[in-house]
């Protein structure tokens, strides 16, 4: 009994320290002009999280303190271009210590690398939510956002949280329809995102979106909304000519955005 225990916690150990599992690419989200944990083996079962075969009340569930989720990808191996200065590798996206983490490395100077994961399917109406703690640096972005675009056959649409690594006292928010955004709303947190884990999310419905931090609605729209059901996604990722949004990227690397889960709730 002792050699089997032991067995099976050394196949979750590998599965835990596990990088992005082999994925096809896709291509890139069209011409977008935005984006957009760390403790031991609960000891016992009843303490760990939910396995994500067991999805509760939730729609879709990929909890990463048990590692990488079969409902996602990584982007691999291409460019987004324009402002996003890097390329999307899938040895980028890592799962250990009981998070997932969306590094940008460098190992060409002046090249660079970031992360992104995304579902494999399309989701609508709901809530959607994320636990994650965002790169503190100038010039870099992490995110957690739906889209869906071109490269899906579909008009782009997207609703976006996300971190300005310059300043990770604040977050924006924003959305797409049919390509038109200028909708972004600037909120300040009351404290520093990069220092620990919180939760964020936003309910997309047919007439409002509303975001959350913390379970708080922190901010409505309710004019001309997306309608086009979207991918879930979150990227980390470093620009170039967007100073006077992100400010002037400095070169630093590696750096590393972590996120404990993500998970959906359709509207009844």
């Amino acid at each position: 009994m002792k050699r089997i225990l032991a067995l099976a916690l050394a196949v979750l150990s590998v599965t835990a320290f596990a990088a992005c599992g082999d994925t096809s690419a896709e291509e890139s989200r069209a011409d977008s002009t935005t984006t957009t944990a760390q403790t031991e083996a609960a000891p016992e079962a009843e303490e760990e999280a939910p396995a994500e075969e067991d999805n509760g009340d939730y729609t879709l569930l990929a909890d990463f303190t048990k590692g990488e989720s079969d409902k996602f990808m990584c982007s691999d191996g291409w460019s987004n271009g324009n402002m996003f200065n890097c390329t999307w590798k899938k040895a980028n996206v890592a799962f250990e210590d009981e998070v997932m983490k969306l590094s940008i490395d460098s190992i060409i100077p002046d090249e660079y690398n970031a992360a992104e994961y995304r579902s494999n399917d399309f989701y609508g109406y709901g809530l959607y939510e994320v636990s994650m703690k965002p790169i503190k640096n100038v010039g870099v972005v992490s995110s957690f956002f739906t889209y869906t675009g071109p490269s899906d056959s579909n008009p782009w649409d997207e609703i976006d949280i996300e971190f300005l690594g310059k300043d990770t006292t604040i977050v924006q928010f924003n959305y797409f329809t049919n390509g038109t955004g200028n909708h972004e709303f600037v909120y300040d947190l009351g404290f520093d995102a990069a220092e620990d884990f919180h939760t964020y999310g936003f309910e997309w419905a047919e007439d409002h979106i509303t975001w959350y931090v913390d379970g708080e609605a922190v901010h409505t729209a309710e004019e001309n909304l997306p309608v086009t059901p979207s991918k879930i996604m979150m990227n980390t990722w470093n620009g170039k000519g967007v100073d006077g949004w992100l400010g002037k990227y400095d070169g630093t690397t590696p750096l590393t955005a972590e996120y404990k889960f993500v998970r959906f709730t359709a509207a009844e």
